[in-house]
């Protein structure tokens, strides 16, 4: 069995306590990963603290600390393999996504790396003579950086990069759920030669682990990405030491196809808006909304293409569908899937656990067609591979359809219809609008959500002006004696 370690203060170290983790593929247990208790969290914020005035980090150039992100890139692209092999073992994940994505993550640090030292200050032309002003961007502190389990990597990138770009040091928290490679990124980070202190990656359940962190008197930034209800706990908790906050959650994310669309494409985005790293994504398309003199043809495409997904063992690059990450998650969606069928919901395909599969979380591509009823797969985050499939029948229907979700991180729509398409990404309410397309993602674009999907954003140039703070600067040039203030003139 494989043993994690936290690293903090530049140490990798034991937890207080451990627990075990279960390969999603067969069910039994893998690793010992460090249980970070109040203590633990403590240690990891306190060595955050002290580095980031301790001159060995604070003293460096912008440039300087480019390098050392150019350097943690080149080493996260030369040790793809070893760390989507742990990805897959601990989360389920195919191996052929968890490379692929790895592979990516190293352009988003070479992104931010290329950034640090473009963070620039302004010049003011100020109003008043004999005075020159002038404004200063400087790192905001100490970053408590809290990642789920399903995309970890490349979500805890888009914090430590911007974050270590602008001078910045971090506590980042992996997951309680599968944070073997997190654990496992520390060692790159230690190899990049970043000094003591400025990252520390832990562990830990949320009652100490994460409730210390983020409540923490001396941590002045938290970048959460989770769900909602976790979320609300950690914006109370920042109630305590009134930390910056940006929170990116879930989504009950629209595809919107009208009956102009081109069938093919749409069905190839739909698949993989849904299917992809099986349902486990925040952005999923979990909710086809489709014209119905295309619903048909649409969904008949839509099984056939479902029928023939490879499910299989995750470390076999053949496979393209595997388990989820825990039973727990594949339990709920059998209860929902069960209530939706109940209130009306036909059954398209899927909608169980595939044959010859005793072993491991698997569960079915399932694709429900909701229309005309009130579904329960329709209105919540389910997080698995569920695709729920209503119908509009003009764009205001499918607007007000797409509009009516708490939810607003990531949209889709498909069509032909250029004016259309313009219409639809200023009507609908998300922080992602993809049309005739679905999933494409890059360093220079920002990603966040409305309502109930969060605020803030997390990529692109501006995510590094957001872990800084701007210093006013006043300068007198005059030689002049200051006046008397209590000699009126």
């Amino acid at each position: 069995m494989r043993k994690f370690q936290h690293y903090i203060d530049g140490r990798f170290e034991d937890g207080a306590a451990s627990f075990e983790s279960r390969d999603p593929a067969t069910g039994e247990i893998w690793a010992l990963m460090p249980d970070a208790k109040r203590d633990d969290t403590d240690r990891a914020v306190k060595a955050a603290h002290r580095a980031f005035t301790d001159p060995a980090w604070c003293d460096l150039t912008a440039s300087q600390r480019g390098k050392l992100l150019y350097r943690l890139a080149d080493l996260v692209a030369g040790n793809v393999p070893a760390l989507a092999a742990i990805e897959t073992a601990d989360t389920g994940k195919i191996i052929r996504e968890t490379s692929a994505q790895i592979a990516y993550v190293a352009d988003y640090y070479r992104y931010y790396a290329g950034l640090a030292d473009k963070i620039q200050g302004a010049h003011l032309p100020i109003d008043k003579p004999g005075m020159e002003a002038w404004l200063r961007r400087e790192p905001i502190g100490v970053v408590a950086a809290v990642v789920p389990w399903n995309s970890q990597l490349f979500l805890s990138a888009v914090k430590l990069g911007p974050a270590l770009a602008a001078g910045c040091t971090i506590v980042l928290k992996a997951s309680e759920e599968a944070p073997g490679p997190m654990l496992d990124f520390a060692r790159l980070v230690h190899e990049a030669g970043f000094p003591p202190g400025v990252v520390n990656i832990i562990t830990g359940f949320g009652a100490e682990c994460g409730a210390t962190l983020t409540s923490h008197p001396l941590v002045a930034r938290i970048a959460f990405t989770g769900g909602p209800e976790t979320a609300r706990h950690v914006v109370r908790n920042s109630a305590e030491n009134l930390a910056v906050l940006s929170l990116e959650l879930g989504g009950k994310s629209p595809i919107v196809v009208f009956d102009d669309a081109d069938l093919d494409s749409a069905a190839n985005a739909v698949i993989a808006g849904i299917f992809a790293a099986s349902g486990q994504s925040c952005v999923a398309g979990s909710r086809l909304l489709v014209q119905q003199a295309m619903k048909d043809r649409l969904l008949a495409k839509l099984a056939a293409k479902a029928a023939q997904i490879r499910i299989g063992d995750p470390r076999k690059n053949e496979t393209e569908f595997g388990p989820l990450a825990t039973q727990r998650q594949r339990d709920r969606i059998e209860r929902v899937v069960a209530a939706s069928l109940a209130a009306g919901a036909r059954l398209v395909t899927g909608g169980g656990r595939p044959s010859g599969f005793d072993q491991g979380f698997y569960y079915l591509p399932t694709i429900l067609d909701c229309s005309g009823v009130n579904s329960p797969s329709a209105e919540e985050e389910l997080f698995g591979p569920v695709l729920s499939v209503l119908t509009f029948a003009d764009e205001d229907e499918a607007v007000r359809i797409a509009n009516s979700t708490p939810y607003g991180l990531a949209s889709g729509v498909f069509t032909r219809d250029l004016t259309r398409a313009h219409r639809m990404v200023r009507r609908i309410r998300a922080g992602i609008v993809w049309v005739n397309t679905y999933r494409a993602i890059s360093p220079i674009a920002p990603f966040g959500g409305y309502g109930l999907s969060g605020f803030g954003r997390e990529g692109g140039f501006e995510s590094v002006l957001d872990y800084t703070r701007t210093k006013s600067v006043w300068l007198r040039t005059s030689d002049d004696p200051i006046p008397d203030p209590f000699v009126m003139r």
